[in-house]
């Protein structure tokens, strides 16, 4: 009785508890940060704009107010929100 026929059945593992779910999730979930200021652009066309941000307490209470330097690809101006998906990298300064 596989929940699929091309799957087997060994393959397919058992559902999380509700609890361990939701921590599994909200660890992949974007977190928001408010553009503070907009650097520059930068790239060899100038295609990218380079962005300061600060994190928002509504979506990860352990990094808000911290503050991150991030290559944005497209329009942005101050006061936008972004959606991270990835918060430990930081980019290097424009020169």
């Amino acid at each position: 009785q596989a929940l699929c026929p091309q799957v087997p059945s060994w393959a397919v593992s058992a559902p999380l508890p509700q609890a361990e779910q939701s921590a599994a999730m909200d660890s992949n979930a974007p977190k928001l940060a408010k553009v503070e200021k907009v650097l520059g652009r930068t790239g060899s066309r100038g295609g990218v704009i380079q962005v300061r941000v600060q994190f928002m307490y509504e979506t990860s209470p352990e990094l808000a107010g911290r503050s991150l330097i991030r290559n944005v690809k497209g329009p942005i101006r101050e006061g936008d929100i972004l959606a991270l998906l990835e918060t430990e990298r930081e980019a290097r300064r424009l020169r």
